[in-house]
This record gives structure tokens, sequence and C-alpha cells, in this order.
């Protein structure tokens, strides 16, 4: 008779036992619960959009999806997006920077002096003004990063110190008018080339190229989260998703190919959505921002070299708030002593609306984009239906109250 198999003393499984089988997957449900809680700001922030979208889009009889209005949108809050995204960065890092509406004043009076009283080309002026802005937040950097000073201290005097400057520009005169390329970087489109199709071309192919480029990238991110043992959606929530991304994607690609096009600035916005986001997530400087701000000791003991990201983040930062000075002053068409009023309460609201922590280290820059474009529906749906300037303050004061509210709220129920 054969002997009988026992487990050891220590407790170990017998040879001859079958091996325990693995817990099966999780079910869909759980799976979507879990993502939703992992995401909870960004998809909500989605989701209101969305809501705010089909309201207005009800509100307005249809008029504020028309492919014109569309158009509108995106020129009218493209200087907010770009300061949305610097201002992401910044908190990400555990600072905040009051000055960025005045510097981008302080941008576009010197951009408008080179070009209208000094005849300067467009091209040179443009490079300028980037590098002051560049210059602006280099001393900025200075004194938060290597002196230790607050950075609201420091961008606080930024903020006098750059309105003090515009006026010394500008007075109480606005200059103008600017080259014609000066004026195409915000209010230019893409030319229209190839047969008489009804539609842009050139924006339908740009939309068909920016559907596969997303789509690859969701696949991509599907096979490495299972490389490394991840969970990952069930095949058909993910084919489900695929097929909602592309439905997007294509709908904002026809609205604007039945109108004149994509935007130049357009165009920029999403060079600097595709160069920051990997930059945010990839790089190595981009995960030592979100290092600093999330425990910046822990993050010195690490090995990050926080002066110089620090320094970095507020160099980044004067540099998008100069292209956002020099955006709408191609706008405008004029530099203006009033220009940039409020422009970095705008762009601290965007960054908090979409994702960002008071705490630091939390936030993203597609967020940004989400944030700023949530404000902006706000602002152009209210403007349609005839709600006044005094109940849209109202309006949005109160959004970003339940914003950050919802994050501390949200934190408090993750730590119990």
């Amino acid at each position: 008779m054969a002997p009988v198999t026992t487990a050891t003393s220590r407790g170990d499984t017998p040879k001859d036992t079958p091996p325990t089988p693995r817990p099966a997957g999780r079910g869909t449900a759980e799976l979507l619960l879990d993502a939703a809680r992992r995401n909870m700001r960004q998809y909500g922030m989605l989701v209101a959009l969305a809501l705010i979208v089909i309201l207005f889009q009800i509100w307005t009889d249809g008029v504020l999806l028309k492919p014109n209005n569309v158009t509108n949108l995106v020129l009218q809050n493209s200087y907010i997006l770009v300061l949305a995204i610097g201002m992401m960065i910044v908190i990400i890092a555990g600072h905040i920077d009051l000055s960025v509406g005045s510097l981008a004043a302080f941008v576009s009076a010197a951009c408008a002096v080179m070009m209208v009283e000094h005849d300067m080309p467009w091209v040179l002026a443009l490079a300028i003004g980037l590098v002051i802005g560049a210059i602006a937040g280099a001393w900025q950097g200075f004194w938060i990063a290597y002196l230790g000073i607050p950075s609201f201290i420091v961008t606080l005097a930024g903020m006098l110190l750059f309105r003090g400057g515009t006026q010394i520009f500008l007075g109480s005169r606005s200059l103008g008018p600017f080259p014609e390329g000066f004026q195409k970087i915000a209010t230019g489109y893409l030319p229209e080339v190839g047969p008489n199709t009804n539609y842009h071309n050139i924006t339908l192919l740009l939309g068909l190229a920016l559907l596969a480029f997303a789509l690859v990238q969701e696949v991509r991110d599907r096979r490495r989260q299972k490389a490394y043992d991840l969970e990952v959606l069930p095949r058909n929530l993910f084919l489900a998703k695929c097929v909602a991304l592309a439905a997007a994607v294509l709908a904002f690609t026809m609205t604007l190919a039945s109108y004149r096009g994509v935007p130049v600035v357009l165009l920029l916005l999403a060079a600097l959505l595709l160069g920051f986001g990997y930059v945010m997530r990839n790089a190595v400087v981009g995960r030592h921002v979100y290092a600093l701000g999330g425990n910046q000791a822990a993050a010195k003991l690490s090995g990050v070299k926080d002066k110089r990201v620090t320094f970095l983040v507020f160099v980044n930062m004067g540099v998008l708030a100069a292209l956002a000075g020099v955006v709408y002053a191609a706008r405008l068409n004029a530099g203006v002593p009033q220009a940039g009023i409020n422009f970095e309460l705008e762009a601290i609201a965007a960054a908090f609306i979409g994702g960002a922590s008071m705490s630091g280290g939390v936030g993203t820059v597609f967020g940004a984009i989400i944030g700023g474009l949530v404000l902006g529906v706000l602002n152009n749906g209210m403007s349609l239906v005839g709600i006044g300037t005094d109940y849209q303050q109202v309006i949005k004061g109160l959004v970003l109250l339940a914003a950050v509210g919802f994050d501390v709220w949200n934190k408090r129920r993750v730590g119990a």
C-alpha cells in the first residue's frame, strides 16, 4: 500500500495536492467601479463637461454645437488653455503663480511696441517675446527655488511688476494693427487643398490621423497593462470605449471640417497637450515634478534635484504665459493695457476643476484642458442664453468651490 502524503510540519503544500486555482477575475461592474474610484476627478469632469454641453445645446436650441460656434469656442479660450497647461504643472509641483496674467500682458505690450513702433519682423518679435517670458520665469524661479521665498509672495510681486511694466510700455493707448502673419497665430486656419468635397480636406485627414493615433495608443496601453499582469477592461467594454472615442473624434472633426477647418491655434494647443502630456507621464523631469509635489522631503532623499526642477517649472510657466500673451494680442490685433486681467484666476480655476490638488502631486495636462473647456463652455453657453456677467461670475465661483470641495471630500474618504 502506497504511503499517504501529508503536509510537512512547516505547513507546506504536499506535492501530491493539486495547486490552488487562482481566484476568478473580478466582474465587469467591479472593474468599472474601481476605475471610477481611481480616476474620479478626471472622469467626473469629463461627465460634467458632457452634461454641460448637452444642457446648453438644448437650452440654446442647438446653437452651442454649430460649427462656427465650436470654432469660436476654441479661439476664445485658446490663451486660457495655454495658461492652464502651465498652471497645472506649477500646482502639481506644489506651488502657485499669480503673475501669469500680468506677464502675458507685458509680453503682448512688448511685442506690440516692437512691431508697430520699431517695424520689427513679427517672427523676431515673437521670438523675443518668448525669451522675455523665459527670463521672467527664471527670475521668479530663482527667488522661489534657490532662496526659498514662497511662490505666492514672489508671483504676487511679479504680478505688480509686470502690470506696471505694461503700463510703462503702453500707458493708456492701444498699439496696432499687427502684420498679417502675426494675426494668423490666433485667427488663421489651415489652407484648403484638394477637390471640392464640401468639407475641409486637410481637417478630415488630420482627424483620421488623430483617430488612428488614439486607437493605437489605447491598444498599446492595454497590451502594456496585460504584460505587467494589471487588470484591464473586458474585451467588450474595451471595444465600446474605442467606439465612443472614435465617435467623439469623428464628430469633432466633421464639425470643424464643415466650417473653415482647423484653426492654427488648435494645432498649437494639440502640440502642447501631446508634448507636455508625454513629458509629465514618461520623462524623468515629469516624474520628478510629481514627486516634489507629493512629498518634497522624500523626493530630495530619493535624489531629486528639487531646486533645479522648481526653477525649470517656473521657466516653463513664463514661456507659456508669454505664448498666451502673444495669442491674445494676435486675436485682438492690438496691444492693450487691460490685457491679462484675471487670466491667472481663470487658469488656476481650470487647473483645480481639471483635477489638481491643493497639496500638489496630483493632476494631468489633459485634466487642465478639460477644466478650461468646462469654464469656456459655461461662459459661451451662458452668454448665448443671455445670462448676465454678474450671474456668470457667481456660477463659475460655485463650480470652482464644488470642484475643490469634492477634492477635499475624496481625500478624506480615501483616508478613512
